[in-house]
């Protein structure tokens, strides 16, 4: 009933963008996605998303130059990823930090999230926001722009939106109520 309800309410937002939604649902063990990033400073990224953001971070795992290289993600460089997370249980964020030794990964143009395609920021929910940009600013990081600002009522009721980048200049969108 519940996959049933999903492609009902999920045909007219298909409809419009000329996507055909599949004719049986399909079905995902988790519906959660981690995402991997490479960066330059591991430990000042680490400190950024923990103290600064609020992640947790869980044990990390190792990756052999063989099985990256098999993978496709590594010209045979070993992989060691930094595991944080955003919420408990098996359904929760995962942000997977790594920094492959040996390398010198080019940087994209980051100033604004049309400056280059690929994904461009993160969408973090937050309990209070005022809370957040103060444990970021212990960090040395300031607000973009405007951000902190109220979104308006007919958008987010009671909603602020702040934006901030990480030690390698991604966008960091935090959304929440400001107490």
């Amino acid at each position: 009933m519940r996959r049933m309800l999903f492609a009902l309410l999920a045909i007219p937002m298909f409809a419009g963008a000329g996507v055909v939604p599949a004719a049986e649902p399909i079905a995902f063990p988790r519906t959660t996605i981690d995402l991997g990033t490479v960066v330059t400073d591991l430990e000042k990224s680490v400190r950024f998303y923990t103290e600064g953001i609020g992640f947790r971070e869980l044990k990390g795992f190792d990756v052999s130059a063989d099985l990256a290289a098999a993978a496709g993600l590594t010209d045979s460089k070993p992989l060691s990823i930094r595991v944080l997370v955003l919420g408990e249980g098996p359904e929760a964020t995962k942000l997977k930090l790594m920094q492959v030794a040996g390398t010198s990964p080019r940087t994209g143009d980051t100033e604004f999230i049309h400056s280059h395609t690929g994904f461009r920021y993160l969408t973090i929910m937050v309990d209070d926001t005022g809370a957040a940009v103060e444990r970021l600013e212990k960090l040395g990081v300031k607000p973009l722009a405007k951000t902190p600002m109220a979104l308006p009522e007919s958008l987010a009721p009671g909603m602020h939106l702040t934006c901030v980048r990480d030690p390698d200049g991604n966008i960091v969108e935090l959304l929440g109520p400001r107490k």
